[in-house]
């Protein structure tokens, strides 16, 4: 849906105040064009701007600020600068806003408006027509996640993003504590998540040994990538918002925890686009595709699809419980809660 710039929900975007915000940065001015929404995502906002003849890509967290928003998206706008010197396929940031009392309360920053399609959106043409280059696509995905993991971030000052340190060993109880936390949200009836602790004690059990410390985005899944509308590079790797400094490998966990399912084997059951196209590359290809470009021992990489499971499952949760206490859309909490028991359910059967 397109909005023009005196619809725009101000408690979202206060466009007189953005105009003397991108004056001040030397953009170029004039009168705003329509902000048209970008779907996809679920939690921060983002939408497509035009002015002075330039259309930009602006991102903000969600309507209802969550306690780690805004940190969260200042980290993000400084992975995304510090990126744009290595092959990472990222957006460029334009301008960044750290001070939240621009738009009343949340950070935000302008990025190029990349040429590419979600490919769980939309499917264009050539890939709609071409399983090949479906195929190439889950391929691509899973050679940018390698790329990332052999990126040095201490070279690109980013030492101090985390906390690599008992990255694994901190995982279980860090997201069971996030879990727990929901109950404070009035409205929630608690988690009705079969297998939780059951998954909770194979993943201590069989926990990995430490690897090399490096990049780990958080949150890379197909709905996180945009796909060249020529060929089946990726275009841009997107919502940063998860990233830190842990272990790689659980990026390539959660790109084939959320791979589209096929043929009866576990993955995800969410419908796309590309999904619905079918002809793609099999989980086995995914992992074979990551091992070309990655000096990393990928023999326990069902340990970190099941964790992926694990933590992507509470994560969503979380909009569910938002949803119960009126923070969240209730049509959106209740996808999420859907999908958040399929993660356990794919859990349970690896583990199995």
């Amino acid at each position: 849906m397109t909005t023009t710039p005196g619809d725009v929900d101000p408690a979202l975007v206060d466009v007189a105040a953005l105009g003397r915000w991108m004056d001040d940065q030397g953009l170029p001015r004039g009168e705003f064009g329509q902000f048209d929404p970008i779907p996809g995502g679920t939690q921060n906002v983002m939408l497509r701007v035009r002015r002075g003849g330039r259309r930009y890509v602006l991102r903000r967290p969600p309507r209802h600020l969550r306690p780690r928003s805004n940190d969260a998206l200042v980290r993000e706008m400084r992975v995304l600068a510090a990126l744009a010197s290595t092959p990472v396929p990222v957006p460029a940031v334009i301008a960044a806003c750290a001070d939240p009392g621009v738009l009343g309360g949340a950070v935000f920053y302008l990025m190029e408006d990349v040429d590419g399609f979600n490919a769980t959106v939309e499917l264009p043409e050539p890939h709609a027509g071409d399983p090949a280059l479906r195929a190439a696509m889950g391929r691509s995905a899973a050679r940018a996640a390698a790329v990332l993991g052999e990126i040095d971030h201490e070279a690109l000052g980013l030492g101090d993003l985390g906390h690599p340190e008992g990255f694994l060993e901190r995982q279980v109880g860090r997201w069971l504590r996030e879990l727990d936390s929901y109950a404070a949200l009035d409205g929630y009836p608690g988690p009705e998540i079969p297998g939780v602790g059951e998954v909770a004690r194979w993943l201590e059990r069989h926990r990995p040994p430490a690897a090399r410390p490096g990049l780990v985005h958080g949150d890379f899944h197909l709905a996180n990538l945009l796909f060249s509308r020529t060929g089946p590079e990726v275009a841009a790797v997107v919502d940063w918002e998860m990233v830190t400094v842990g272990d790689p490998l659980l990026d390539l966990g959660w790109l084939l925890a959320t791979w589209p399912a096929q043929d009866g084997a576990p993955g995800s059951q969410r419908p796309s686009a590309l999904a619905a196209a079918g002809g793609l590359a099999t989980p086995d290809e995914l992992v074979a595709c990551y091992a070309e470009h990655s000096s990393r021992d990928l023999s326990a990489i069902t340990w970190y699809r099941v964790l992926a499971c694990f933590k992507l499952g509470i994560v969503l949760e979380g909009t569910h419980a938002r949803a119960c206490a009126g923070l969240a859309p209730v049509a959106v909490g209740d996808q999420l809660h859907a999908h958040t028991l399929a993660l356990f359910a794919q859990a349970r059967t690896l583990i199995r």
